[in-house]
């Protein structure tokens, strides 16, 4: 029996001929956006707008996907020429698309000098980021940049050898400055609120550390555009790559697994110009932050709410929960009672079709979103995704029962064994301080007492709030009497 042949422009006339595979001609496109975190959902979302707007003749905003940790990502998809297939899932029929807009890839800590020259090259114009909210160097409770950071310490000493994307975009414009080359935009594309206001303030606040006339250069010359992304992307399976060898013919080391439903809304503010993203779906506007904090709040804290106690709960995917008995209803009940008037107006978007939309797709079973990957890196998420929710229903006196329910979700999941005493896998940031915290803590008063005195998460204030507190260990002492399940079913 004959090997499959992999991925590679040689063999893209290969591909059965459902497949749909970039329109235009390779060699010619040119590379005008540097990406720093070339992971699955940049090449779910935005490398797909970008393919679309290569295919439509415009070949200056080929992609550099610049990896800040780990080759996986290079090691993946060099020897496919930068080629990876997305398959759409609905549960009703499966697409599959090649993408062809990353024109290289490039792994940071082998090689920094390379890709600061990379971003020093004239031709970019954007460099972009999804870098999730660990890779911003900051305190989530704060939005300040960590000064006692690790990688900022080291980028600080080392500005020719940087680690974090911060070190890496301040010595870029450092050098692009010095060269009198244009300024690029800074485009984050991160689940942050105000990602582009956060971006700013981080890299600013670095470039002060490190010399106050280039920190004076990047607030008058350096444009960063606010973003909304949306689009759920599973990690890939093996039983992902061999749906994806079956349905295209040729081995793909890494495909990419989404929905059908994409958004993008982009502040439009781009000196050196862009892609005309919005031919392809995206939305331009004057404001994104409306948009970021529906999407933050709706989608990303239902989301961990799910992840945090459907995994206590057992299951394995975000369908899975869906299917619960009560886990539908304590969504629902939680958007259109706690989240949704917190939310500021949006004049001509309808939100509870909106919501009913976002039902629908935690309900779609193709794409097997694991809880526990949408349980990484908690205590970053937590902040946007819960707590200022929480804090602007404290301010409104609006109740929260169900969002302080997902706070001691997460408290009951970080102490790192799960309802039937087994381990649980936790990957955070904190883990070490977290596990620490949590050794020898037997009941809802001591884990609370431990976990809310972390102020890097919750802040000076939420401890301070005693209905807040009260009612986060009202709930998680709930889930260690009842378990996950019961609790949902009772708090509907």
């Amino acid at each position: 029996m004959t090997k499959p042949a992999r991925l590679s422009n040689a063999t893209l006339s290969h591909l059965s001929k459902e497949v749909t595979r970039p329109g235009y001609d390779r060699s010619q496109t040119k590379i005008g956006i540097v990406h720093l975190g070339i992971g699955a959902f940049h090449r779910a979302h935005q490398a797909v707008y970008t393919d679309s707007v290569l295919a439509s003749g415009d070949n200056s905003w080929g992609i550099l996907g610049v990896s800040l940790r780990s080759g996986d990502t290079r090691d993946a998809l060099e020897p496919q020429d930068g080629l990876y297939t997305v398959a759409t899932r609905s549960g009703d029929e499966d697409s599959f698309r090649v993408i062809g807009s990353i024109g290289g890839l490039m792994v940071a800590p082998e090689n920094p000098a390379a890709v600061l020259d990379a971003m020093t090259n004239a031709a970019v114009r954007i460099v972009s980021l999804t870098v999730t909210e660990k890779g911003y160097c900051y305190s989530p409770a704060s939005a300040a940049l960590d000064e006692a950071h690790p990688d900022i310490v080291h980028d600080l000493a080392n500005p020719a050898a940087p680690k974090s994307a911060i070190g890496f975009i301040v010595e870029a414009i450092s050098r692009r400055r010095a060269n009198k080359i244009e300024p690029f935009t800074l485009l984050s594309c991160d689940n942050l609120p105000a990602n582009g206001e956060t971006l700013r303030r981080v890299v600013t606040r670095f470039a002060e550390l490190r010399d106050s006339e280039l920190a004076n250069y990047i607030k008058e010359k350096i444009a960063f555009p606010s973003t909304m992304v949306d689009r759920i992307v599973p990690a890939t399976t093996e039983a992902d790559r061999a749906t994806t060898l079956s349905a295209t013919g040729l081995v793909d080391a890494w495909p990419i697994m989404t929905e059908p439903f994409t958004q993008w809304v982009i502040e439009d503010h781009f000196p050196a110009g862009r892609p005309a993203w919005e031919n392809f779906g995206a939305t331009f506007v004057e404001d994104v932050d409306a948009f970021e904090l529906m999407k933050l709040r709706l989608l990303n804290g239902s989301h961990s709410t799910l992840a945090y106690l459907g995994y206590l709960a057992g299951h394995e995917t975000v369908s899975d929960v869906m299917k619960a008995p009560g886990f539908s209803e304590l969504i629902k009940a939680m958007m259109d009672e706690e989240i949704s008037p917190t939310l500021p107006p949006l004049p001509g978007f309808d939100l509870e079709a909106y919501k009913a939309q976002l039902r629908e797709r935690f309900c779609n079973p193709a794409l097997r979103h694991r809880t526990w990957q949408i349980a990484m890196d908690g205590s970053q998420k937590l902040p946007q995704r819960l707590l200022n929710t929480i804090r602007k229903c404290i301010d409104n006196g609006l109740p929260f029962d169900r969002l302080a329910l997902g706070v001691a979700a997460w408290m009951r999941y970080v102490t790192g064994a799960d309802e039937k005493g087994d381990a649980i896998d936790v990957r955070d940031p904190l883990a070490a301080e977290l596990k620490k915290r949590a050794a020898n803590k037997n009941n809802a008063e001591e884990l609370v007492t431990a976990f809310i005195g972390m102020d890097q998460i919750f802040g000076r204030d939420l401890p301070e709030n005693e209905a807040f507190v009260q009612l986060v260990k009202t709930q998680l002492a709930k889930l260690m009497r009842l378990g996950a399940a019961k609790t949902v079913t009772q708090i509907v």
